[in-house]
């Protein structure tokens, strides 16, 4: 559907994004995640043709964004970070006035609005001027506009930025509820967001693309960093004294007593998988482990190790 191809953007000696590339198949939502200052909207303008990259490409259905960009423009609804809107305009005449910017005549133009309208659960403010709509119903004329041509392709850089729970909520409902008909592309620095919404991660970090993949292999990759939870069939001191003999553990705590046995939470020194070192020191000890396993990640977790390690390789 879409190919980013060493997407890279400079502004003067600042570099916005290096090298970035990845490919969103037809019917995907993918986020593109990352801290304020990332990149993304950077990467979003040049996937729309809105900035033109210093070196790279982005195709879209085959169509290249550099050499047919009223082309590839056509497939693509956009909603920018800050939304910008007619304020003077009612809600209709601004739908109107995009359609005709977009392209379409006559009756097809009564026929769209009717239908983002209905879609985006803003027809019972078109004949209100947007300058007096609430920040919520204004991101769903936004998503409107983007809809309103049917492109293939959306893309929605912070869609909820600056909303309230409940219009949080029904934004991300509206989203969902278009992935049937397109491929989605959001922008996004919240974690639950992410959760909410998509099935599959794009994490950008200093204008680089550090990891492409599902929500719960961003986790599984960071797994073995993370912590281990045992619990042995033994007590809490006894535990507590074997554990201490395991070279590779930075830390251990105790854990809330199980029915039977103690049960700890252990810390790696490094970023290896130490559950064999710790069935072998039980197996010497002949203290029998009755469960043990990889504590199980946020996506929070997940998203600051790997920036963080990022930080660490940037400034060694």
């Amino acid at each position: 559907m879409i190919q980013a191809r060493g997407l890279t953007k400079t502004y003067g000696s600042s570099r916005g994004v290096s090298d970035v590339t990845f490919s969103v198949g037809k019917g995907e939502i993918v986020g593109f995640l990352g801290p304020n200052g990332a990149g993304k909207t950077t990467t979003m303008r040049l996937l729309t043709g809105y900035l033109y990259p210093n070196d790279g490409d982005a195709v879209i259905e085959d169509i290249s964004i550099l050499e047919r960009p009223k082309d590839a423009r056509k497939l693509i609804g956009y909603l920018p970070e800050n939304n910008p809107l007619y304020e003077d305009l009612t809600v209709g005449e601004y739908l109107d006035f995009r359609a005709r910017v977009k392209g379409l005549r006559g009756r097809e133009i009564k026929k769209r609005i009717e239908d983002v309208a209905e879609r985006c659960s803003i027809a019972d403010v078109r004949k209100k001027l947007i300058g007096s709509c609430s920040k919520g119903y204004r991101q769903r004329i936004g998503i409107a506009d983007a809809l309103i041509n049917d492109p293939p392709l959306l893309i929605l850089d912070e869609p909820t930025q600056g909303l309230d729970p409940a219009q949080i909520h029904h934004t991300r409902e509206l989203i969902k509820s278009l992935i049937a008909e397109h491929t989605i592309i959001l922008s996004t620095h919240i974690l639950s967001e992410m959760e909410a919404i998509c099935t599959r991660a794009l994490l950008i970090h200093k204008g680089r693309l550090q990891f492409d993949g599902t929500l719960d292999s961003m986790r599984a990759e960071l797994a073995c960093q993370g912590r281990v939870k045992v619990t042995l069939l033994c007590d809490a001191e006894k535990g507590a004294g074997l554990l201490s003999k395991i070279a590779s553990v930075e830390k251990f705590e105790a854990e809330p007593a199980p029915p039977r046995g103690a049960a700890f939470s252990l810390t790696p020194k490094d970023s290896g998988d130490i559950r064999e070192e710790i069935f072998w020191k039980c197996f010497d000890e002949r203290v029998p482990i009755l469960e043990m396993g990889l504590e199980k990640q946020s996506l929070e977790e997940a998203f600051l190790m790997l920036t963080r390690e990022q930080a660490l390789e940037e400034n060694s």
